[in-house]
């Protein structure tokens, strides 16, 4: 029975993504569910910051996560993408399509014919949102090889970020801390401007990595086998639903949409790393990373937190990360994400925990490297 409780917390995620699911089905005031769920989730992550340990193991040295149970969940998330945009896509062809408001019934349950445009608004925002939050899934299948790595893909590639499975793998977990890293955020950098420098650095990345690869195999870029041309025509087929849908109108939300779960990927991204620093060529330590072991964040983004951990062990299962004592601010991802949203909010924080950071942690060459970045960033302490 412990064992099934351990594994059932970590369905916190999909049972909120598919309320947000079900909130643009049914229509009306339900289309703001996933929007209203965000805001409940940044309050319940502020008010309990409590920590929590990982899934743990057992008296034989067996880990508590149910690899099957887990696993399933995750694949299942693709499934639950498809059924995000057409649900939504259904939305916008009604409200392109003028469909009167009424009241129907499916299975036995009411749902609200039409949708005003005001509720589209929601509805997209929501999708947006809950979208965003199923990419910590594509984010674990992407350590792994095989059916999971092309699942991953076909995940990120919906929400336009095909790109990500390689760059994640082949820059981010190598370049960590350093300049060549894009989804390191250097101190002083807002999340707003880390958004774009980002997710377009780790495309350029797969750009790159393809261009050298398929020379060195005397292959054109202009190829199938170029897996950076290939991982954007897995998101033709979200094209053109949304385009059938409701023509620009659709392919206006489907970009918001994909604007904004991508926007909490790379908060995620900055979350994690924000202003750390680490000496090219030396070797990535448990310092690297900024660990987040509240209870709420680590059920509902699966552990993702345990940063540092994942990054000593990048394929080892979410439910098998643990503690290793990294730095930590004691806020969950939620509380954090709020406060970023306010970058001087977030920064008159984070200078106080990057002091911390350098007094205690860094080594004299990042020592060298924060006198710099922080007269950059107008950190006013003094390393």
């Amino acid at each position: 029975m412990k064992k099934l409780f351990i594994n059932l917390r970590y369905f916190l995620a999909p049972l909120l993504i598919l309320s947000a699911l079900f909130g643009v089905l049914a229509g009306g005031p339900w289309v703001w569910t996933g929007i209203a769920l965000m805001g409940i989730g940044i309050l319940v992550d502020t008010t309990t910051p409590q920590r929590t340990m990982g899934a743990g193991f057992d008296e034989e040295g067996d880990t508590y996560g149910i690899p099957a149970l887990q696993n399933g969940v995750m694949y299942s998330m693709l499934g639950v993408f498809v059924l995000l945009q057409l649900a939504i896509c259904w939305r916008i062809y009604q409200y392109v399509n003028g469909v009167p408001m009424g009241t129907g019934t499916f299975l036995g349950l009411s749902y609200q014919e039409g949708i005003t445009g005001m509720q589209l608004v929601g509805a997209v925002v929501s999708t947006g949102i809950f979208a965003g939050i199923g990419i910590i899934y594509g984010h674990e299948l992407a350590h792994t090889k095989g059916f999971s790595f092309v699942i991953a893909r076909w995940m990120m590639g919906l929400s336009g970020s095909s790109h990500f499975c390689y760059a994640h793998v082949y820059n981010h977990h190598l370049e960590l801390g350093c300049e060549d890293d894009p989804a390191t955020s250097p101190r002083g950098r807002s999340l707003y401007a880390h958004f774009p420098k980002s997710y377009f650095g780790q495309s350029k990345f797969l750009y790159s990595m393809e261009k050298h690869r398929l020379e060195r195999l005397g292959v054109p870029f202009l190829s199938w086998q170029n897996r950076w041309i290939r991982g954007y025509a897995m998101s033709l087929p979200t094209l053109f639903l949304f385009w059938m849908a409701g023509g620009w109108l659709g392919i206006c939300a489907m970009l918001l949409i994909w604007m904004i779960s991508n926007f909490e990927l790379e908060a995620l991204n900055y979350l994690e790393h924000y202003g750390l620093i680490r000496e090219k060529g030396q070797p990535i330590d448990y310092r690297h990373s900024w660990d987040n072991s509240t209870a709420f964040t680590s059920w509902f983004f699966i552990e993702i937190g345990r940063q540092a951990d994942h990054h000593d062990r990048g394929e080892t299962h979410f439910w098998e990360l643990d503690e290793v004592g990294a730095p930590n601010t004691g806020m969950g991802y939620f509380t954090l994400f709020a406060l970023a949203l306010v970058p001087p909010a977030f920064h008159a924080l984070m200078e106080q925990e990057l002091k911390k950071w350098d007094d205690n942690e860094a080594s004299e060459g990042e020592l060298e490297v924060s006198r710099a970045i922080n007269k950059v960033a107008g950190y006013a302490y003094e390393v």
